[in-house]
């Protein structure tokens, strides 16, 4: 019953995808409102009929219906219902189905968002990601479809992954990575849209610009969840290690972020209108291309993806999104010629165009690194691996000029500037930046990417605080409101521009504590009897005993061990061995005692079988890891802020007044100095911010 009623959903969401494609496009060509009209309403019952499939296989899964074939691979009556219920993203079928829901339901959004809008944009947004949808509903239909009947119904399954379900994260950082890589198939719609239509002005960037912005957010917050749920679940005591898997994620993120730059200059300055384009469909492949990475089994094998359907459907819809959209931008390329040209070498633009150049190395990198192993396997049958050592020899360099940037472009002014305002807008944001190197030094530090990671973070902080400060003052002196309210005034009134400020810092500290947590780790693996202690640093350990424990999917062996640092009593530190059915292995489970300076990771890695008289441990402290976690929340609020609806000053006329009698118009040719100098920043103008 189950089986059918998912596989009918199913079917029923690939017919809505045809017709939002075929409706849409023709409405849009033909300019037919009735069929622009059956397009959002295809598009609606599109997400519907998905939600059904989802609801219909949560159902299964939770029901233990062993008759759909799905829940006969990840499904057990052992595992917690909790993870009963997250294994919907635990396998290849499960996680295409939880892809296309929520791809229709960012679909449904759409239409609802633009349901009133006349521009003739809509309906290509509509018609192409429906045309994504075929893709994803077809798999379901056919090569994985989850919801195959199996004759005779087995009384159990294996359960789903032990990995999946080692800890409570998983239950987040998929979903994150799902709202993020397919969040990024909006503004790729909205891009495709505008070559479609011909309408190619700034309208639909600003859109398009919102829509990313959005999925960079959840994909960021996906990226720290995964790499939380490494750190924590793992047990090796570190929390990125450039797995594929990783990289995966990592790639359309640098693009994405890439692309939210150097948007900028386009909005302000009219250039780099293919170049954004390129991004933007260059994010959306990458994000297939990880999918395809991690959902196809080319990772387990080069050689067994190519005997199976999965991989060549989707190389080959890689590949048709690739081409196609180069070609709409050659058809369009008449319409895509830059107004605005490079004004100066020492400008903000320029500034987006070296960040940018960097992004697209640092992209370049990372899949370089994740995919020169798999074809060398695919074509020599040799395994080799590319490790840390390449990536973080190419990678960090790179990383660092990137931060560097990030004081220097909110510093410098549009179009051109001359040596006194360099003087005057750099020269507290270096004096803070050596301050903190000499500082640093005198605390004995001598090692270089330390160093130089601190003396940029000080350099990008006091860039920061000194745009806000400037913002203040000038909120302050319009409104006359206390610093607080003006403070808030900036996020609220103009929370682009300063979310961006907050998601920089957040950078920053999680820089920052990569730096601290890289260099000065320590750890020690020993083997201790009952009752023996050990120190490490300012630590203490004692073992105290190895305890068993039978749960419903697993058996568990511990070990009790008692902590203190210095003087001061840490409780009771279980670190923990799980061995699950299905795996050979045992996956460990670390007890983690965390600080805002340090982690103190205890790895339970071998005991006595016998009488659990002694246990080998590997103790690691690891400082300011916390920091990480710290500043992945703080770019999350940064993105909300950038993202949340705006409103309109009601002090915006005296402020225009005030702009009008003291400070150049923000587009002059004349125009020289940061906006928080000429007072831009406090310029809110129909929900755009102007000068950003």
């Amino acid at each position: 019953m189950l089986s059918t009623l998912g596989y009918a959903s199913v079917i029923a969401a690939l017919l809505g995808a045809v017709i939002t494609t075929l409706t849409g496009l023709i409405g849009g060509f033909k300019n037919r409102p009735a069929l622009i009209d059956a397009s959002r309403r295809a598009t609606y019952f599109t997400f519907v009929a998905m939600t059904a499939a989802i609801v219909t296989m949560e159902a299964a899964l939770l029901t233990h219906d062993f008759s759909v074939e799905y829940v006969s691979r990840v499904g057990s009556r052992e595992t917690p219902s909790y993870y009963t219920a997250i294994s919907l993203w635990s396998s290849l079928d499960g996680s295409i189905l939880f892809w296309g829901w929520i791809l229709s339901g960012y679909a449904a959004l759409v239409a609802f968002v633009r349901r009133r809008e006349t521009d003739g944009l809509t309906p290509f947004v509509l018609g192409t990601l429906g045309f994504v949808g075929i893709f994803f509903f077809g798999l379901l239909v056919g090569p994985a479809n989850p919801f195959g009947l199996i004759i005779p119904t087995p009384e159990n399954g294996p359960g789903p992954n032990p990995l999946l379900q080692n800890h409570p994260l998983m239950g987040l950082h998929p979903p994150l990575l799902y709202l993020g890589f397919v969040g990024l198939s909006v503004p790729f719609a909205f891009a495709i849209g505008a070559l479609l239509s011909g309408n190619l002005e700034a309208a639909w960037l600003r859109e398009a610009r919102r829509w990313m912005i959005a999925a960079w957010a959840f994909l960021s917050l996906g990226v720290i969840g995964g790499a939380w749920w490494s750190y924590e679940v793992l047990g090796w005591g570190g929390y990125w290690a450039w797995d594929p898997v990783e990289n995966a994620s990592f790639l359309p993120w640098l693009t994405a972020t890439a692309f939210l730059h150097s948007v900028m200059v386009q909005e302000r300055r009219g250039m780099l209108k293919t170049w954004n384009l390129t991004l933007i469909i260059g994010t959306f492949i990458l994000t297939l291309f990880g999918t395809f990475l991690t959902r196809s089994g080319i990772l387990d094998s080069v050689h067994a993806f190519t005997e199976g359907v999965i991989g060549p459907l989707f190389l080959g819809f890689i590949a048709l999104i690739t081409l196609g959209s180069f070609l709409l931008i050659a058809w369009r390329s008449d319409r895509l010629h830059a107004p605005g040209t490079l004004d100066g070498a020492v400008s903000r633009e320029s500034a987006f165009i070296l960040n940018n150049l960097i992004f697209v190395a640092l992209t370049f990198t990372v899949l370089l690194g994740t995919v020169f192993p798999l074809m060398v396997e695919w074509t020599r049958n040799e395994r080799i691996s590319v490790g840390p050592p390449y990536f973080d020899m190419v990678f960090t360099p790179l990383a660092l000029l990137l931060l560097f940037l990030m004081g220097v472009g909110p510093a410098l002014p549009w179009r051109r500037t001359t040596a006194e305002k360099l003087k005057r807008s750099f020269w507290l944001p270096t004096a803070v930046g050596v301050a903190v190197v000499a500082v640093i030094l005198l605390l004995g530090v001598r090692r270089v990417y330390p160093l130089v990671t601190f003396g940029f973070a000080g350099f990008v902080l006091a860039t920061i605080v000194e745009e806000f400060r400037k913002g203040v003052s000038a909120r302050r002196r319009i409104s006359g409101r206390p610093a607080a309210l003006a403070f808030l005034d900036l996020l609220t009134r103009n929370g682009r521009r300063y979310g961006g400020y907050v998601v920089h810092t957040g950078i920053v500290v999680i820089a920052v504590g990569l730096a601290i947590s890289g260099a000065w780790k320590y750890e020690r693996q020993v083997t201790l009897r009952q009752g023996e202690q050990l120190e490490i640093g300012e630590y203490r350990l004692q073992f105290d005993e190895i305890f068993t424990r039978e749960e419903a999917q697993r058996f568990v062996v511990g070990g009790t061990f008692q902590a203190w640092k210095g003087d001061r009593y840490l409780g009771v530190q279980q670190p923990r061995l799980n061995y699950y059915p299905t795996s050979q292995q045992p996956i460990a489970t670390p007890a983690v005692e965390t600080s805002l300076s340090k982690d103190f990771y205890l790895t339970l890695m071998a005991f006595d079988s016998e009488n659990g008289e002694h246990a080998t441990v590997r103790v690691i402290v690891n400082p300011a890891v916390a920091w990480l976690w710290i500043g992945g929340l703080i770019v999350g609020i940064g993105a909300l802020i950038a993202i949340w609806p705006h409103g309109r000053p009601a002090y915006l006329p005296e402020l225009a007044a005030d702009l009008a009698g003291s400070a150049p118009m923000a587009d002059s040719p004349a125009t020289a100095g940061s906006e928080a100098e000429r007072g831009e920043e406090a310029v809110t103008v129909g929900g755009e911010e102007h000068g950003s």
